[in-house]
């Protein structure tokens, strides 16, 4: 199947053409100029719309629906950040058997201190709902820390995922892996060839991750204002790691309803899942997260953009919300608020998650990369909610049904 996209605005991923005609051929993008519409079996009009490289969600947890949910608004790929083995085992089927879902890579199980984040969250009835009894892996020494990556490893873990949160950002007291413990699980995993994330949410934490070598942080960093905000980017900086956002995820567990703007938009809305919408407004318990979060991290976002380390947009969607696909929309929202350009909020769900994760197949717009493409109706590069104005998607050259 060979389908042209006539005379649509392009956001390559990383800059905006005008005008341009796509092809997409088979599973991938075609090549560029001449007689492209000769051989199309299907084109279509992209006047007054734009065409960007399908959305990337840097962080998230995909259980039974929210693949599927992902990919209803243009997030044709999700980073999951912590999962367990039986259920990611269905997941990635689910991703490899089906082409109306979204893809997935993952971390498989986190990292984390006996009693650490976030095994006070993972109850009973938490596992019943997420249908499974397996129960997260701990780690308290550097034995059981190589036996760790060698287990994530044998799941097929893409990157690995560890936790350094002793909750003292709201109060709680939790047990946290402890600087040398990180050093040691950040080196196994960079010997078997795996990035390392780092799940922090205070800037003494972030520090701890950085020193001990990670190549990400999994959240900004919300216990920072505003008047310390420069400082502290300049300091990452000088580390070369990249930050995943999640704004969204610090309004759910602080309260803010302000995501609830979603369900008023009824671009979104009347995509959305009655079980999506059944999320909002849930109170959330035992996350450890800074009273001011929200309005840090966006101070956080705009300090460590403008001292060039790379932030990635992400929104650490779950069954339990932040709510698939939809979240990430409202996430580039958020880092538009915070000060970004609607053209750097699109590029850090696109071409910037691409390229910290090596997925070298994807997030951007050029030919023999995936056909992993949304169309919208107007332009997200001046008006971001246009992202919302879903007119098509394809995954992997497949066109979704609207």
């Amino acid at each position: 199947m060979r389908t042209l996209i006539r005379n649509v605005r392009v956001f390559d991923g990383e800059r905006t053409v005008p005008a341009a005609d796509v092809l997409i051929d088979g599973d991938l993008i075609g090549p560029a100029g001449g007689p492209l519409g000769d051989s199309a079996d299907v084109e279509v009009d992209g006047t007054g719309k734009t065409l960007l490289p399908g959305l990337i969600d840097a962080h998230a947890h995909a259980f039974d629906g929210d693949l599927e949910e992902a990919l209803k608004f243009g997030v044709t790929t999700e980073l999951d950040m912590n999962n367990l083995p039986p259920v990611l085992a269905a997941q990635r089927r689910l991703a490899a058997e089906r082409d109306d879902v979204a893809d997935i890579r993952s971390s498989s199980m986190i990292a984390t201190a006996p009693d650490g984040h976030p095994t006070q969250i993972m109850t009973a009835d938490v596992l019943k709902a997420l249908g499974t009894d397996r129960t997260l892996d701990t780690v308290a020494d550097s034995g059981e820390a190589k036996a760790f990556v060698e287990a994530r490893l044998a799941e097929g873990a893409d990157y690995l995922k560890i936790a350094i949160d002793d909750g003292g950002s709201s109060g709680m007291r939790l047990p946290a892996l402890s600087p040398e413990l990180a050093a040691v699980l950040v080196e196994a995993g960079h010997a078997a060839g795996l990035r390392v994330i780092a799940h922090t949410v205070t800037a003494r934490e972030a520090i701890i991750a950085l020193d001990a070598g990670a190549d990400g942080l999994a959240h900004l960093y919300a216990d920072v204002d505003q008047d310390q905000a420069e400082e502290m980017a300049a300091r990452v900086a000088s580390y070369d790691a990249f930050v995943i956002s999640t704004i969204t995820y610090i309004e759910a567990v602080t309260g803010d309803p302000n995501g609830q703007e979603l369900l008023r938009d009824p671009r979104v809305a009347g995509r959305m899942s009655e079980r999506a919408k059944a999320t909002f407004g849930r109170e959330w318990t035992d996350i450890p997260m800074h009273s001011q979060g929200v309005l840090n991290a966006a101070h956080t976002a705009a300090a460590l953009m403008r001292a060039g380390v790379p932030v990635l947009a992400g929104t650490d969607a779950t069954p339990f919300g932040p709510v698939h696909g939809a979240g990430l929309h409202h996430e580039l929202l958020l880092l538009t608020e915070a000060g970004w350009t609607p053209e750097q909020a699109l590029a850090a769900a696109t071409s910037a998650p691409a390229h910290a994760f090596g997925l070298t197949d994807r997030g951007r717009i050029t030919p023999g990369l995936r056909a992993d493409l949304l169309l919208v109706n107007g332009d997200p590069t001046t008006d971001i909610t246009a992202t919302r104005a879903i007119a098509d998607v394809w995954r992997g050259g497949v066109r979704q049904a609207g």
